[in-house]
Order: structure tokens, then C-alpha cells, then sequence
């Protein structure tokens, strides 16, 4: 990794700026509601505002909203757009400084994202930047990568990751403690600036689920940004609520597979490319095959 940045981050951020907080919701009303209301009550002191793009839910998300949350500002989504999509709608709707792409399953249990804010809007070059996620019993959460190489794909293909440990990749050796430049950071929360916005454009809307943040991290850091990983600040994650209710396996393997051949289609080799587009359907076959228990 990059050098370790300075840790010296007050919290004096001023209201004269804006913050737009993104959330894309699926069929988790229960948790929405709850990082709804951390937000309201952990974040006071910043100028902010919340949308909230519901991707036609069937368990009362938008009611809950309008109904608890006024200040709120829902927009619901006759269809599923996927996450590119729906922050994009989110997105076209945004006038904040500073965009925060949240996911709906976190919590804020105190207002240290004023120091996030603060230190992005010091630093120009800083594109995106990333916080520490901490588990549901406050454990630490990993979020940080590097961008996967062709040897990733391969072994993540065939799952072959418990025989060749993807150390690099994974960022096995990162350290948590220490704010620092990055590749990418997990997109449960995803503070981007207005002006890399401005210069690299929406999220790639190819993308229905994965791949999205690394392809935009890896869209900033070529247009000469940072991605940096913020030590200060901490948010609880409960983690990937929302697709986790589909059962059908092979579903999410394809939606897989096709975001992974447009990443390496649009950031790799054409070599690379082909290689993976003939072995995704060996890939997907193993992807049914049950799974022998020992026990």
C-alpha cells in the first residue's frame, strides 16, 4: 500500500457545505430504518440530506419511510434497477459537495463521520474515500482490497482460494489502524467527492451487482485521484442483507460472472478477457454442484 497519510483531522466541518447521503434499498425495511435513524441522530453536525432509492420492496420500505422519516426524500422504483442503477437515480437527484453512497444494513453509533468529511474536503485529490467497518459485535470487518489480477479471477473461478491464499488481493496485510491510500475500499460506504464526480462521471450502470466500486475506484485513481481508507471514523455493517434473501445460487453466480467479464473487459487484457469468457461456463457448473458434508 501507499504511504500512511496525516491522522490530525478535526471535526470543524463547515455547514456552509453539503452532504448528500445515497441509500439503496431492497426488501430490508427493518434495517433501513434503524441506519435511518442513526443517521438523524448521530449526525448533527453536518449539513446533510438523505435519498433513499428503494428498488420496489414488497415489505413496506417506502411507507415506513414517509411515514417516520419525512426529511427523508424516497424515491421508489417501480422496478429493481440493481445498485449501479439506482445510485445513479439517487445521484441525478444530489446538490451535496460531497456524495456518500451508503448501504441500508450500517449503523452510526457516533458522529465520527464529520471527520471523514473534514479531511476529504482538505485534500483535492482525494477522490473517494472508504471508513472502518466494524462487525455487528464491534469486531473489525475487513473492506480493504487491491485490485484482482488475472491469477484472482482464476482461483475465485474454480474455488480454489482455500488451497492459494489471495494475500495480495485480499490485503492480507493490511493495517486498519492507520489511514492510508488505497486501491479500493467495500462500497457500504463510499464517500466520494463532487469534483470526481464531475470528471469520471456516474457509476457504470453494465454493472446490476459487484465489481461497481472497484471499477469506479479504479476510474478515479486513472483520472488522478486518491482512494484513501479513513481510520477516524467507524460505522457498524451488518452485511449484505439485501441479496443474501435470494436462494437460487446460480442466479447470483451468473450476475457474478457477467459483472466480472465487464471489469476485466473494460480494465484489462483482451487476453484476459477471452480466457475468462471461455471458462465462465465451466466455472458456473461447479457453481451447482453440490457440495459433499463430512459431517
Amino acid at each position: 500500500m501507499a504511504q500512511a497519510i496525516r491522522k490530525d483531522v478535526g471535526d470543524n466541518f463547515s455547514k456552509i457545505m453539503k452532504l448528500s447521503i445515497i441509500i439503496v434499498s431492497w426488501q430490508v425495511k427493518d434495517l433501513l430504518e434503524n441506519c435511518l435513524r442513526s443517521i438523524y441522530a448521530k449526525l448533527v453536525d453536518l449539513n446533510f440530506e438523505v435519498i433513499v432509492v428503494d428498488n420496489n420492496s414488497t415489505d413496506g420500505t417506502v411507507e415506513m419511510v414517509r411515514s417516520n422519516f419525512p426529511q427523508t426524500k424516497i424515491l421508489a422504483s417501480r422496478n429493481n434497477l440493481g445498485f449501479a442503477r439506482a445510485n445513479n437515480l439517487g445521484l441525478k437527484n444530489s446538490s451535496g459537495d460531497f456524495v456518500l453512497f451508503l448501504n441500508p444494513d450500517t449503523e452510526f453509533f457516533d458522529s465520527s463521520l464529520t471527520r471523514a468529511i473534514n479531511f476529504i474536503a482538505h485534500d483535492k485529490k482525494i477522490g473517494i474515500l472508504g471508513a472502518r467497518l466494524l462487525n455487528a459485535d464491534l469486531t473489525l470487518q475487513p473492506s480493504v482490497r487491491r485490485f484482482p489480477a488475472l491469477f484472482d479471477h482464476l482461483i475465485m473461478m474454480f474455488k480454489l482460494h482455500h488451497l492459494f491464499l489471495l494475500k495480495r488481493y485480499l490485503a492480507l496485510d493490511f493495517n486498519y489502524d492507520k489511514t492510508q491510500n488505497v486501491e479500493q475500499v467495500m462500497g457500504a460506504l463510499f464517500l466520494v467527492s463532487r469534483q470526481c464526480l464531475n470528471k469520471i462521471g456516474f457509476w457504470d450502470e453494465k454493472y446490476y451487482l459487484w465489481f461497481e466500486e472497484v471499477d469506479f475506484c479504479q476510474r478515479a485513481i486513472g483520472a488522478g485521484f486518491k482512494v484513501v481508507y479513513f481510520a477516524q471514523t467507524e460505522i457498524i455493517h451488518y452485511g449484505g442483507r439485501s441479496f443474501n434473501q435470494e436462494k437460487f445460487n446460480l442466479k447470483k453466480q451468473w450476475i457474478f460472472s457477467l459483472s466480472r467479464l465487464n471489469y476485466i473487459k473494460k480494465h484489462q487484457s483482451v487476453l484476459a478477457y477471452w480466457l475468462i469468457f471461455l471458462l465462465t461456463p465451466i466455472s458456473l457448473f461447479l457453481s451447482i454442484m453440490p457440495v459433499k458434508n463430512d459431517r
